[in-house]
């Protein structure tokens, strides 16, 4: 969901967590220091490249039991190393005064059901303009095998709840990467790199079958599962070892 209602850092109308959120006694480990900076480093990565326009989408990082989030409304260039954001894996508030992000039922959902360590959703223009269209997006190009296989679409929710939440938990059952209907993406990963690589690759492929399609009676060949069935296979020998 677009974070725009809250606050504009520097304007004077910052939102923060009431007195019950309960920040964490202590002050952040050097370990969540380095995750929040990693962590701002990839949302504003996703505003340079498009994924987002200004606060929309958002950006967590799972440092043991604790999840830090992008907090709501704040433009990600005016995010501070005092801005660490955390909460636990039920949702109350560890770190920070900041309020998190709107859709944290749908991040936390994700660490509750996986083995994600990090989580990126995006408002993406060619992945959401595809999820108005399809209920899965077609067979384009063999890299739907590196998200588990074909990209499914969630049914729309309203932002920010547990019925978003629980629509997405249907269409990443077996992925790494689903569409959220009239909305954008959520993609995640063992680490931020990889969470943001997979959201970057969906949104490719969505433009991709937009594209072809797009070509005036010309239909676009398509893969077979069983094409995609052997790239999975190839894929889990891809890259470096050692």
């Amino acid at each position: 969901m677009a974070e725009q209602r809250g606050d504009e850092r520097g304007t004077g109308d910052a939102r923060q967590a009431g007195p019950g959120a309960g920040e964490r006694r202590g002050s952040v480990r050097p370990e969540e220091a380095r995750a929040w900076e990693d962590l701002v480093a990839t949302a504003r990565r996703t505003v340079a490249d498009g994924l987002v326009v200004g606060t929309s989408g958002n950006v967590s990082v799972r440092v043991g039991d604790t999840v830090l989030v992008t907090p709501s409304g704040v433009p990600y260039d005016r995010l501070a190393p005092d801005d660490v954001t955390g909460v636990d894996l039920d949702g109350r508030q560890v770190l920070g005064t900041l309020v998190p992000t709107s859709e944290l039922p749908m991040h936390l959902a994700v660490y509750r059901t996986t083995g994600a360590l990090a989580v990126v959703h995006t408002h993406a223009v060619h992945a959401t303009a595809v999820s108005t269209l399809v209920r899965e997006l077609p067979l384009i190009h063999y890299m739907a095998a590196a998200l588990g296989g074909p990209v499914r679409v969630a049914p729309y929710a309203t932002y920010g709840t547990d019925e978003l939440a629980e629509n997405m938990l249907r269409a990443l059952a077996g992925r790494s990467g689903c569409l959220l209907q009239n909305h954008g993406t959520v993609t995640y990963g063992g680490t931020l790199a990889q969470a943001y690589d997979r959201t970057a690759q969906l949104e490719w492929m969505c433009r991709l079958w937009l594209t072809a399609s797009s070509v005036p009676g010309l239909t676009p060949g398509l893969l077979s599962r069983e094409q995609l069935t052997e790239v999975e296979e190839r894929l889990r020998g891809y890259g470096q070892r050692g």
